[in-house]
């Protein structure tokens, strides 16, 4: 069994960023405002290992919150090679970093691998480059794609994070950014619904009527197409939603838009029942029972037993959720009819989202087709 992964975040908040994006604030976001050091980061790092056991996790440092490729040359490597000493040693495995697509040259590529990073993490946010001049990023998507490309041939794991409903964005603009992003490969995604946050641009156009945010229903809807659309290729969604944190919070910084503390957990009860109510396909049942592995209970239940209330339209009797003591991660569903007659169903959400994937690789009528990114690990 694979272990579980721990990561270390080290943030370093707008420290190489040539821009003032107009939806960010990251002294807020990341809840830091003083500049980073080796030796902060080291304290940062002794701090985590002393609550961490390496035999039962996956250790990894993270450098977040800035363009990390963007600063002096002389930082990141005083800052790598502090990472790079913990690593060697054995007391971490991996070192990830985040920066933006347009600081990703030949010369940088050669210093993180000479420092032996392993992760990078790209800050897309979208691939429509209307959308992206909109929000001041400063690239553009063919920026994005050269990234990616070097990256994937360089041998390092790559990660996107999307941004959907930002200024001047619209549904068929963010759906093709998702099917952009899966042509691109990436190893893993992480979904950030935009956010309203005091001290950007953004809130001077919410405020002027300018902008308007996704609402958290529509936020919900539109993660769990890209929910289906990245499982069906396998790529995986290491988080969606940004974590709460003492000001990333309403009634603190957050003005508005689809702030939630479990977004997650929103999108993936929405996703499990409709599943499950594809499932009874609109037929009528005297009883049900869910054998369901623990962890995923409260998705098929649902916030507020949302999912149960919608099931009661096909099921008139009992329903019972039982608890699977094996370590089994399929679901089963036994259901019986209004005649007596037993049906045992393995719902598999998996097998789900390549079911339903097809029909959101379309738009207005026509299939998306995108030039896939087809590179050698080296």
């Amino acid at each position: 069994m694979s272990k579980k992964t721990k990561i270390i975040p080290i943030f370093v908040p707008h420290l190489g960023c040539p821009n003032d994006c107009i939806f960010c604030n990251q002294k807020k976001i990341t809840n830091v405002s003083t500049s980073m050091t080796p030796e902060k980061a080291k304290d940062i790092i002794e701090e985590h290992l002393e609550t961490l056991d390496s035999n039962k996790y996956s250790i990894e440092i993270s450098f977040f919150g800035g363009t990390f490729t963007g600063i002096d040359k002389v930082d990141q490597k005083l800052l790598l090679r502090v990472a790079l000493d913990y690593k060697e040693s054995g007391r971490v495995e991996k070192i990830r970093l985040s920066t933006r697509p347009d600081r990703v040259d030949s010369s940088i590529i050669d210093l993180l691998k000479a420092y032996k990073v392993d992760i990078v993490e790209l800050g897309v946010q979208s691939l429509d480059d209307e959308v992206l001049k909109a929000s001041n990023r400063g690239h553009n998507a063919r920026d994005v794609i050269g990234a990616v490309e070097r990256l994937k041939i360089a041998g390092f794991e790559v990660g996107i994070q999307i941004m959907p409903g930002l200024y001047k964005t619209n549904y068929l603009s963010d759906l093709k950014t998702l099917n952009q992003v899966i042509d691109l490969s990436p190893d893993f995604v992480r979904l950030y619904p935009t956010l309203v946050i005091k001290g950007t641009r953004l809130k001077e156009l919410y405020e002027n009527d300018e902008y308007t945010p996704l609402s958290v229903e529509k936020a919900v809807e539109f993660c769990k197409i890209a929910y289906i659309l990245f499982e069906s290729r396998d790529i995986n969604i290491i988080r969606m939603g940004l974590q709460p944190t003492d000001g990333i919070s309403w009634g603190n910084d957050v003005v508005a838009g689809p702030f939630h503390p479990a977004f997650r957990s929103l999108v993936l009860s929405s996703l499990y029942g409709d599943y499950i109510e594809s499932v009874l396909d609109g037929n009528e049942y005297k009883n049900a029972e869910f054998n369901v592995p623990q962890s995923l209970i409260s998705f098929v239940v649902g916030q507020n037993k949302s999912n149960v209330i919608r099931y009661k339209e096909y099921i008139c009797g009992f329903m019972r959720f039982e608890p699977k003591r094996s370590n089994e991660d399929f679901i089963e569903l036994v259901l019986e009819d209004m005649y007596g007659e037993v049906q045992r169903k393995i719902l598999d959400l998996s097998k789900y989202c390549k079911k339903v994937a097809e029909k959101y690789r379309t738009l207005e009528g026509g299939v998306v087709e995108f030039k896939k990114i087809r590179t050698k690990r080296i």
